[in-house]
């Protein structure tokens, strides 16, 4: 539609489209763009933004969700686990309160906690490291 016409209580209002304003001379034209990116001969493993390596017989934890850390049930109470704290299959972790949802974190395996990485009360992201375990055989 490039044109209207409306009658409106003893009005008459028209509405007239313009034609596309052309920006090029020859529509017909294959002009190709071309982009060149330089290759390297230099191949490298892109970097990792995970934690430093682990021993074979560290696990870490990780966050399942973002949220706030808790390593206690409450205020006034003791922290679920401390370093040096045997933990087995299902045992509570801590906390993750993420929009006014308590969500206790278990550990998936036996082990023991060899150092908790994040401070009471603080942001986490999702995937982030909270726990390092040794496995226990």
């Amino acid at each position: 539609v490039n044109e209207i016409d409306l009658t409106f209580w003893g009005r008459r209002f028209r509405v007239v489209k313009s034609p596309p304003e052309v920006l090029s001379d020859d529509l017909n034209s294959d002009s190709t763009v071309r982009m060149e990116t330089p290759i390297s001969s230099d191949v490298s493993e892109p970097p990792s933004e995970s934690s430093p390596k682990l021993p074979k017989d560290r696990i870490e934890v990780f966050s399942p969700m973002p949220g706030t850390f808790y390593r206690s049930p409450g205020p006034d109470k003791d922290p679920f686990v401390k370093e040096g704290d045997q933990v087995a299959k299902g045992d509570t972790l801590c906390i993750i309160e993420a929009m006014k949802i308590m969500n206790e974190i278990e550990v998936e395996s036996n082990g023991v906690i060899q150092s908790v990485l994040v401070k009471e009360g603080a942001a986490v992201e999702y995937d982030q490291p909270l726990f390092i375990l040794s496995s226990s055989s």
